[in-house]
């Protein structure tokens, strides 16, 4: 049998193809890889809380802890309302400050036209110059 009459190798499996991907992750830019590695399993996390307060106490009822119009002691169950609302108040706010952060510097990066330690030497070049003043 020759090398031509070969069949094709079969293609990757999920498991490979998943493996695959997520060895990759370190060449997606700052930002999308923060989501994945970093904030990803807070979002799902917070998902999930959401999620298993909508089964328990309705949709309309998790939404409102979530967002802090309801209190989660005026939840019933309220077991399960506490971390839903701990998470709306301090997790929730905290991914969006830093995707907020992420992307201002990476604008401020974009716009940056000199390095750091050009725009610090000619400071000190300045200052060296101008020499303290006798009176």
């Amino acid at each position: 049998m020759t090398a031509s009459a070969l069949p094709p190798p079969p293609p990757p499996g999920v498991a490979r193809r998943l493996r695959l991907w997520w060895v990759s992750r370190d060449a997606l830019p700052s930002l999308p890889r923060w989501m994945l590695l970093r904030a990803g399993p807070f979002l799902l996390a917070t998902v999930m809380l959401y999620i298993g307060n909508g089964v328990l106490i309705g949709w309309a009822g998790a939404y409102n802890v979530l967002v802090g119009i309801t209190s989660p002691a005026d939840a019933d169950p309220q077991w399960c309302a506490w971390p839903l609302s701990l998470a709306g108040w301090a997790l929730l706010p905290a991914l969006i400050g830093g995707v907020v952060g992420y992307l201002v510097s990476a604008q401020i990066e974009a716009h940056r036209s000199r390095d750091l330690a050009e725009i610090l030497a000619e400071l000190r070049d300045q200052a060296g110059a101008a020499g303290p003043e006798s009176g």
